[in-house]
């Protein structure tokens, strides 16, 4: 792999200030930090590394940068080092300064909208670096460049020391250390995991580059170079990592058209989820757009057309796309000049030329991939026409249980006890395991807002089944009509009853289950439920501490500690009764209402969905067929084990 010191030899191309182009000034990133990095929370603190990083990215993608360094340094400070070309250091013509000073300090200023500096970019908008600038404590960068060192320093947005040589090197490219600044964070303590993924996938989308992410952090030392040669096939073997392939090979197919290329790699397994997983120009795009579109419809076309040539789909018995994506893994990867994205955040792809290309792409070489294997596209389109067979058989259960419950008249599980609210933001349903503890979450309610659907005995765990199981399924699916928005491919968000689902289970290993079976459910079926911060976990109390009349709660160990000795406080020997709450079901109405559901006192725990690649892997681990991943995962992870009920 090319350390520091190489020189590409492609810098023939220039890349100077005349290409820096200036928008318009840096205004209020300070105060409304949320428009530009999403959030003051943990995501917006590591967003800020992301601006960085994409920034020698788009070198790599250019074809001027083979490595970059990423190193969380002591105090929670970043540092990114890449060999590309160093940002440019002459004067900029539009602001009579230094062009790395116009960077670093001018909103939308960069090389990306000229047409010169970059071909296909992800930071599109140009605001990352005067924006991690804007809001870091500090911020230093050193560029090498034509055998000079450069640097520059700031805080908090401001220059404190100008642009100024540091001396002679044979290097070449630009390294930026900073610190987030604790004034506009909630928290300013880097995840190394998060991290990790993050570069993981950059690695994966640009073959050959190779990407060192180091973590020298007293007590935390851990690091790993990163580089796929294999580029977004070896990223779909990841995602297939413990599953059973259905065929050997990860099938690749890739096409240019002027400057845009785009990229797909997929591989079938045995289960029944699809993981499709998009990119444009290195950057996510978790709510698809048209590269999504053009490879879902010219699969099923493909896959239909196949079918029919070899007589193994007749007549008018075709499969449909959420078909022929049962158990699929893909990676679709495009770059393109001029990306339209929708917002900063870049969730979804929106340039129309792509979806062509992309279904140009899968049409022409999966057609001709299936000619020339037709044992892997026998296997694949049995798994569809399979699929097909569970579709049918779950419309009929659907249809089945439409006429058993009453579902056209709208009529609502025997086991919930419904709000008088009807305006869905306003709305809670809490979720609870079993009668008892039903009983007393419906007399301690608030009913103007507050649903209860009772649940009991061992729930289906849907990792193991096709959607045709949950219809009809006594435990499950009393929820789906309970939330009223269906369903897989059906689930609409605008249908849905209450904007909070909170699973209320007991704190022990039975309540954790139940709410693994549930989470499992709603991620593989309801995903949007999570990724809209719609679904909470109650945290009910573990302990309950009496001195005479006064009674408190507490909800770990550390507060029960602290709550004891803060009610003797004025009589070291007094004593204080401490009993362990046993479920649920013991408590009265009155203590359920104040410690688990009052909105002024209780708390919630927002389960929120980082990374889908990741939860994908854990639930396939967990709630899989296979039993060796499971036990290893285990092994790996008993050490963060707490309240084990042994």
């Amino acid at each position: 792999m090319a350390d520091m010191q190489d020189v590409n030899k492609n810098n023939a191309q220039q890349y100077d200030a005349s290409q820096i182009q200036v928008l318009e000034g840096l205004e209020a990133v300070r105060k409304r930090p949320g428009m530009y990095i999403g959030s003051t929370s943990s995501s917006g603190l590591h967003h800020l590394v992301y601006e960085i990083v994409d920034n020698s990215i788009d070198e790599a993608l250019a074809g001027f940068c083979t490595h970059i360094k990423v190193t969380i340094e002591e105090g929670d400070v970043i540092r990114v080092e890449d060999n590309g070309r160093g940002i440019p250091v002459d004067i900029q013509e539009q602001t009579g300064k230094s062009a790395l000073e116009v960077v670093f300090t001018v909103l939308h200023a960069g090389g990306k909208f000229g047409g010169g500096g970059y071909k296909v970019s992800g930071g599109l908008h140009g605001v990352g670096a005067s924006v991690v600038n804007a809001l870091s404590e500090w911020l230093e960068v050193e560029v090498c460049k034509d055998g000079q060192r450069y640097g520059m320093k700031f805080s908090r947005g401001d220059i404190t020391e100008h642009i100024k040589k540091l001396g002679a090197t044979e290097k070449r490219g630009t390294t930026v250390r900073f610190k987030p600044d604790p004034e506009m964070f909630d928290d300013t303590v880097y995840d190394y995991e998060i991290l990790h993924t993050r570069m993981r996938e950059q690695a994966f989308l640009n073959g050959g580059l190779t990407i060192t992410l180091r973590d020298e952090r007293e007590g935390k030392e851990q690091g790993e170079e990163l580089c796929y040669e294999g580029g977004i096939r070896e990223f779909v073997s990841y995602l297939n990592n413990h599953k059973n392939p259905i065929h050997e090979d990860v099938i690749y197919l890739s096409g240019v058209k002027g400057d845009a290329v785009a990229e797909i790699a997929l591989q079938y397994n045995d289960g029944y989820s699809e993981t499709l997983v998009s990119f444009a120009n290195d950057i996510h795009t978790p709510e698809g757009g048209m590269h999504e579109t053009g490879f879902k419809t010219a699969l099923t076309r493909v896959i239909n057309a196949y079918g029919v040539k070899t007589n193994i789909i007749k007549g008018d018995d075709k499969v449909s796309g959420e078909d022929v994506r049962e158990g699929i893994s893909a990676v679709i990867s495009v770059k393109l000049p001029e990306a339209q994205f929708e917002g900063q955040t870049k969730q979804k792809l929106g340039n129309a030329y792509i979806r062509t290309l992309v279904d140009g792409i899968v049409n022409d070489q999966l057609t001709e991939y299936f000619e020339e294997h037709p044992a892997t596209a026998k296997v694949i389109l049995e798994k569809a026409m399979m699929a097909n067979r569970a579709r049918e058989a779950a419309r009929k259960a659907k249809e089945s249980v439409r006429r058993k419950t009453g579902l056209e008249s709208g009529q609502m599980p025997d086991k919930l006890q419904d709000c008088n609210e009807r305006d869905p933001s306003l709305c809670e349903i809490y979720i609870v395991e079993g009668d008892s503890a039903a009983g007393s979450a419906i007399q301690g309610r608030d009913s103007r807002f507050q649903a209860i659907l009772a649940m009991w005995g061992k729930m289906l765990n849907v990792e193991k089944a096709r959607a045709d199981k949950i219809y009809g399924n006594d435990k499950l699916y009393p929820l789906v009509l309970a939330l009223g928005a269906g369903i897989g491919e059906e689930f609409n968000m605008d249908k849905l009853r209450y904007h909070k689902i909170i699973i209320m289970a007991d704190a022990d290993v039975d309540g954790s289950h139940i709410r693994t079976l549930l989470l499992t459910f709603f991620f593989r079926y309801m995903r949007p439920l999570i990724e809209n911060g719609y679904v909470y976990s109650a945290v009910p109390p573990l302990y309950k501490l009496t001195r005479g009349k006064q009674q408190r709660v507490a909800y770990s160990d550390e507060e029960r500690d602290r709550l004891s000795s803060e009610m003797r406080a004025d009589n070291p020997n007094v004593k204080i009764d401490i009993s362990r709450f046993k479920g649920l079901g013991e408590m009265d109405p009155h203590e359920l209402w104040e410690t688990t559901m009052d909105p002024e006192t209780r708390t919630l725990r927002r389960i929120t969905l980082n990374d889908a690649i990741h939860a994908d892997q854990v639930f396939t681990v967990l709630m899989g067929e296979e039993v060796e991943p499971r036990r290893e995962w285990i092994e790996q992870n008993a050490r963060y084990v707490v309240n084990l009920d042994i």
